[in-house]
């Protein structure tokens, strides 16, 4: 049996992390990946671009995990965005933010990072062993022992959730956890797209709507909104504000087997700043059918299916559409409903909704308070946030974090 100080499992962002931080630290270690290459997650991040964090100040940051969110403070104190972007430049690649907030690697190609880590792995001798898949770990005394093969004086759970399915994953992670004692929160999947039981919607595929406001419209989760680029699909809605409320839809989809959304389709304005956005605008415009007309507003064959819902002739100009039907037009604009009613489930999903419970985890160091020197970090933690570089620095975060421990 071979034996190391540290054995990782799992080699995605936090577990590769987690390796490098506990080879540093003179340990023994062995990073163990079911895939025949590292860095899968890391290479998808991002559309493979690699949004690895953002310039949110550390309380703001972790707020967008939601009221979990301060789990992860202390963590991000230690090694947060600016420890993260020193450490990537110390492997060699240079990180910047070109909107102001997304950090990216300069390259804007994972890849880049993928190489860098890898290397950074051989320089420090740290095993690998790929395409091994862990089927079980044993406690022997608060030491571990892995598939009766190897055996370690601390153990690092980093195998993700069930985010990014198509690369491997199938929620090991829980299962390790659950047979050394230690909670699973329900598990949803998140940051995916939306299917909606309404149709229309595939006339208007491609469209992209800017600034849209995504509200759930149920009694106890009406103050649930979202703003953000919505893009309609062939069955429903994605785009950047989808993928990051799919996190508060999905629960409610099991809940109630479907959910009533109303959208906003003008950066927010209300029916009155409608009205008053088409007075302004000049007679020419004014003259023309509405869809051309309202091109300024909503793509035109949007507002070919918006004039359909009402009952209006598109073709009209908007002096010949009477006044009841001009104001649902305009209502709709400002609060068009769809229902969700499914999200594709786990094969779609990037991100996993819940994990090991932060009840049975110690913030400080991320060691099991049930089993000594067990960690976990990572996805399988019931940590998530939204689009923009959050998940990815959460994950590094961590990996430091349980690495140095």
């Amino acid at each position: 049996m071979k034996k190391y100080d540290t054995i990782v499992i799992g080699a995605g962002p936090s577990g590769i992390m987690a390796a490098i931080t506990a080879t540093k630290n003179h340990k023994k270690c062995l990073l163990i990946e079911r895939n025949s290459y590292i860095g899968a997650k890391i290479l998808a991040s991002g559309g493979g671009r690699c949004n690895l964090s953002n310039t949110l100040p550390i309380e703001a940051f972790a707020s967008m995990f939601g009221r979990e969110g301060k789990f992860m403070l202390s963590s991000l104190k230690t090694f947060g965005r600016k420890e993260l972007t020193e450490f990537l430049a110390s492997v060699g690649v240079k990180c910047h933010a070109p909107d102001g907030f997304r950090i990216f690697p300069t390259t804007h190609d994972s890849k880049t990072v993928v190489n860098a880590l890898t290397q950074e792995l051989q320089r420090l001798n740290t095993d690998i062993l790929l395409s091994h898949r862990v089927t079980e770990i044993n406690n022997r005394n608060g030491s571990w022992e892995i598939d009766n093969a190897y055996f370690c004086n601390k153990l690092i759970i980093a195998t993700g959730g069930f985010g990014f399915m198509q690369l491997g994953t199938e929620g090991d992670g829980y299962k390790f956890a659950t047979a050394t004692g230690h909670k699973i929160t329900k598990l949803f999947p998140a940051m995916l797209p939306i299917e909606t039981k309404e149709t229309w919607v595939k006339n208007c595929r491609a469209d992209t709507i800017g600034k849209a406001v995504v509200q759930i419209n149920l009694p106890k989760h009406c103050n649930k909104k979202a703003v953000g680029d919505l893009i309609f699909t062939s069955t429903g809605i994605r785009g950047p504000v989808v993928l990051d409320f799919a996190r508060e839809i999905t629960p409610l989809i099991d809940e109630y087997g479907e959910v009533p959304l109303l959208i906003n389709l003008v950066g927010g304005l209300n029916e009155e700043q409608i009205r008053a956005k088409i007075k302004s605008l000049p007679q020419n415009k004014l003259s023309l059918p509405l869809p051309e007309m309202l091109n300024t507003l909503v793509p035109e064959p949007l507002c070919v299916e918006l004039c359909k819902l009402v009952g209006i002739d598109f073709s009209c100009t908007i002096s010949k559409v009477e006044k009841i039907k001009r104001d649902k037009l305009i209502k709709l604009l400002a609060k068009t409903p769809l229902t969700a009613i499914s999200c594709g489930g786990f094969k779609e999903a990037m991100v996993t909704r819940g994990g090991v419970s932060l009840k049975d985890i110690n913030c400080q160091t991320l060691e099991s308070k049930i089993s000594k020197n067990l960690y976990f970090c990572g996805e399988v933690l019931d940590l998530d946030g939204p689009c923009g570089g959050y998940n990815l620095q959460w994950a590094f975060t961590s990996g430091f974090i349980a690495g140095s421990n």
